[in-house]
């Protein structure tokens, strides 16, 4: 060890060393009738958008449901405006490609955070697991679980960001457990 990681070491007693986060977006199944939707750009998927910043447990600590219509970066811009300030040991945030250009600066100028993007590997043309990337997609994965969040079935986004949080409430008492 040099002796600059023996002073930056963590001891006991000493608060644990901040946890990076990550954040995405993903599709949900269209709402019914009478429900605000859109269409995504790219994919051509109606409906909404759920866009949530996780630790690195995968547990849930902002999330914005949009328009499918609403861009990646923007919803990255309306979760982190949720946290801004309130998450004064955050340093580091991991993301998707998607979220790469612009949107990092706006981060580090606002929030202070650094973003490090994770990218797919060169010459990718099958399914790859990427470092960080998976533990948003295993929270997607809990929520899923949740009859109630396969589909969206909620009229408003509000109500819909509230059966999120219902849902990672219960999935952290039942890890209380023992």
């Amino acid at each position: 060890m040099t002796g600059s990681a023996k002073t930056s070491a963590w001891k006991p007693g000493d608060h644990p060393p901040p946890a990076p986060a990550c954040w995405t977006a993903k599709p949900s199944r269209p709402p019914s009738e009478g429900t605000s939707t859109a269409t995504t750009a790219e994919k051509k998927i109606a409906g909404r958008k759920r866009h949530v910043l996780v630790d690195t447990l995968g547990l849930i600590w902002a999330v914005v449901v949009t328009a499918a219509s609403v861009s990646d970066p923007a919803g990255a811009k309306q979760v982190l405006a949720r946290v801004q300030g309130k998450l004064p040991r955050l340093r580091l945030l991991w993301a998707d490609s998607t979220y790469g250009g612009k949107l990092v600066g706006w981060v580090k100028r606002s929030c202070g955070w650094l973003v490090r993007i994770v990218a797919k590997l060169k010459d990718q043309t099958t399914f790859v697991v990427l470092p960080k990337r998976w533990l948003v997609e295993r929270t997607f994965g809990w929520l899923v679980g949740y009859r109630r969040l396969a589909r969206d079935y909620e009229c408003l986004p509000a109500s819909s960001e509230a059966m999120i949080y219902i849902a990672m409430i219960h999935l952290m008492l039942r890890r209380l457990r023992c």
